[in-house]
């Protein structure tokens, strides 16, 4: 069973490298799609919202994922985590003393939840590879994008992540070698077993 999570910041590239790496394992592909929840809000990703905000757009991106992840079955490949969606609201958080914490506590629990509930696995794809402008994307902001790369680093060595994480290391941008590094890795670690 292979339930792999690519998780990363925006810009990354891990909806090509998911779907590649799905087309050489023979794996389906889950697609999410958060820019279709943003809309859903009369919202844009690079939109600048407030926290309450955020965490309820990312409650309902997480939602949306849930399904996904829930309808995909035993094997899939998928190109975001609840880690990347916890990123996003931590990013969003700044210093404001306005965020409701008891809300944010229960969010938090909610993706390390369905973490353990939905993947076996998940990768880390780290900045590297050119960034390219395309319309309804969040924001080409290099800073945002490293912020977003060491929270989710972060979150992924916390106590309360019990799957195993794979490193994609920033300096590996080919996409033939990424999805060498991946696959090598996955089967590493389920030979070892």
């Amino acid at each position: 069973m292979i339930k792999l999570g690519l998780c990363g910041a925006h810009r990354t590239g891990k909806t090509t490298l998911a779907k590649e790496l799905a087309k050489v394992l023979e794996l389906p592909f889950v697609a999410t799609d958060s820019g279709a929840v943003f809309k859903q809000y009369g919202l844009k990703a690079d939109d600048n919202i407030d926290i309450a905000t955020r965490i309820l757009i990312q409650d309902a991106i997480l939602d949306a994922g849930e399904q996904c992840w829930k309808e995909a079955g035993e094997y899939f490949i998928t190109d975001r985590t609840p880690m990347d969606m916890l990123a996003y609201t931590l990013a969003d958080i700044q210093g404001d003393t306005t965020c409701n914490i008891h809300l944010l506590e229960q969010y938090s629990h909610r993706c390390f939840h369905l973490c353990e509930q939905y993947f076996t696995k998940l990768s880390i794809v780290q900045p590297g590879i050119p960034l390219v402008y395309e319309e309804g994307k969040a924001a080409l902001n290099i800073a945002y994008i490293e912020h977003l790369n060491v929270l989710i680093q972060g979150l992924c060595a916390d106590e309360r992540m019990t799957k195993p994480v794979l490193y994609l290391s920033r300096n590996c941008v080919d996409l033939s070698l990424r999805v060498s590094a991946i696959s090598e890795q996955l089967f590493i670690d389920d030979f070892a077993k």
